[in-house]
């Protein structure tokens, strides 16, 4: 319904425009009455009208002055339209309506289609100012979303292209900004390490916002659903990290750039707030960063393959202790939080691929109490900090550590695997594997594969490797066997194959290892001589 408000300090005439409208235009009006200007101007305070029509001279404020007001306080697409009642024709009112835009001009007594016609006339301009009212609104949201695409696609680049820095300027309405600017880079993680709705978390922060001393210009999630805010002064985003602690939003992480002036600053202060944002993942106690608080010199390692490596080994032993100081030497927490974040992001990849992956992989992961923190530990942006992720990790080793260690043992007691290790170690020179030496301790294939491997730490094939290789090495320090006799003295084809296990094992051909350890031995012997 139209909001129509009727100003007159006669009331017979109040009461009877308002009985003529209504019957004329059932349910289209919802019509409230003012008996002067001051009593109109309190009640659109409190609820604006659509549609105004309002006696000239009235006590205390006069009809014109009611304009005045209205028109001067209301925004130019909320104005209302007026329709002045007179019982002067005045040529001084007509020139303050026209001056006012008012609508009509009707001279008292009022006649009722003189009425009806200057109504109908305002409900198609009230039609006409909606529907442009809409197009606006379309086109402005058009034009803000291709202006939010635009600076996604330009913060996308790893190094940014100033080519068309015009058209580009333009397109973002650069020239509407507050300067100096600055960006702020913000997510949310729950304790829990859950995410809020995108969406909801930007109206959020918007809401927050507003009642602060400063100017939002753009606001729009990222093409990594970060929340961007480019606004001034960087004041603003200070109060609302405190404003998020007065609410229990503990999960916000912000990062901030410095301040910027020119459109090509607009892309590194957008890279700069980004950085702050990841390295605050860093400090458990930080959860805003400045891009200058950034330590310039950040130390990048190598990442050591060979400690990841050494990890998995010690997995399912007595060594926590020792896998815990591993763990602490791999990601360098000594060193936190100076270790360059790309490479902690780099050796977690590594631990979850080559360590856990293998794991529950060879182990299963139905069989695992753990699988959720597994499935968690997997990406590190599962987590609030760098601290939650590695206590995390840490407890998701030591327990599968104990999980496999509990395997090994109850796998260890049965006698079979035991016979077969025996049965390798006697018979290493014949031509044996696997379906020989399973048949050979009565056990189902598969399960003889896995049970093996659980208690030995290794696969089957390496295992016997290991057992001809070391007993070869004991061949050729005893005399001067050729190569092809030691070969298949231990259960090998022929020389070739033989040179190449051991080659693959120890690193060095046998001719080499003979040569070593007995050049070392004679060394020896002449140092105790002398």
């Amino acid at each position: 319904m139209r909001k129509m408000l009727i100003v007159d300090d006669e009331k017979n005439i109040r009461l009877g425009l308002k009985t003529m409208i209504e019957r004329e235009f059932p349910e289209l009006y919802d019509i409230r009455t003012a008996i002067h200007g001051e009593d109109a101007l309190t009640q659109y305070h409190h609820e604006r009208a659509d549609i105004v029509i309002t006696d000239i001279r009235m006590p205390i404020m006069d009809g014109i002055e009611l304009i005045k007001r209205i028109t001067k306080e209301a925004e130019p697409e909320q104005k209302p339209i007026f329709i002045i009642l007179s019982g002067y024709d005045d040529f001084a009112y007509a020139k303050a309506a026209i001056e006012y835009q008012v609508k009509d001009y009707l001279l008292k007594p009022i006649r009722r289609d003189e009425l009806f016609e200057s109504l109908r006339k305002s409900e198609n301009t009230l039609q006409a100012q909606a529907e442009l009212a809409e197009r606006v609104a379309v086109s402005d949201t058009y034009r803000e979303q291709l202006r939010i695409n635009l600076l996604k696609e330009w913060f996308r680049q790893d190094e940014p292209s100033f080519d068309g820095m015009a058209e580009l300027e333009s397109k973002i309405r650069f020239d509407q900004m507050t300067l100096p600017f600055t960006v702020a880079v913000l997510n949310y993680k729950s304790e829990s390490g859950d995410s809020m709705n995108k969406e909801e978390f930007k109206l959020l922060v918007e809401k927050m916002l507003e009642p602060m001393n400063g100017a939002l210009d753009v606001s729009f999630l990222d093409s990594e659903s970060k929340l961007v805010l480019i606004g001034s002064p960087a004041l603003q985003f200070e109060e609302l990290f405190k404003q998020a602690g007065v609410r229990e939003l503990d999960g916000l992480r912000m990062g901030v750039s410095a301040e910027g002036n020119e459109i090509e600053e607009l892309f590194h202060c957008y890279k700069q707030a980004s950085e702050a944002l990841q390295y605050s993942f860093l400090y458990s106690n930080c959860r805003m960063l400045r891009h200058e608080d950034i330590r310039a010199k950040r130390r990048d390692y190598k990442v050591p393959d060979e400690e990841i490596r050494k990890l998995g080994n010690m997995l399912g032993t007595d060594r926590e202790r020792e896998v815990q100081e591993l763990l602490k030497l791999i990601f360098h927490t000594e060193d936190l939080p100076n270790v360059d974040i790309h490479y902690l992001r780099l050796v977690g990849k590594r631990i979850n691929e080559q360590v856990l992956d293998e794991v529950f992989r060879i182990y299963g992961e139905e069989s695992i109490e753990v699988l959720k923190l597994y499935r968690k530990v997997g990406n590190m942006d599962n987590f609030r900090s760098f601290h939650d992720y590695y206590r995390s990790l840490e407890l998701l080793l030591l327990s599968v550590n104990d999980y496999i260690r509990g395997i090994r043992s109850a796998y260890s007691e049965h006698s079979e695997i035991k016979a077969a290790v025996a049965y390798i170690e006697q018979n290493y020179y014949r031509p044996l594997n696997m379906a020989v030496v399973s048949n050979y301790v009565g056990l189902n294939y598969s399960y003889f594969s896995e049970a093996f491997k659980a208690h030995s730490g290794e696969s089957f094939v390496l295992f016997l490797k290991k057992v001809r290789i070391r007993k070869g090495k004991e061949l050729l320090l005893e005399g001067n066997q050729k190569m092809q006799e030691i070969g298949s003295a231990i259960g090998f084809e022929n020389s070739k194959q033989f040179s190449r296990v051991f080659k693959e094992l120890e690193g060095i051909s046998p001719q080499e290892y003979r040569i070593k350890v007995r050049s070392d031995a004679s060394q020896g012997q002449a140092s105790i001589k002398e």
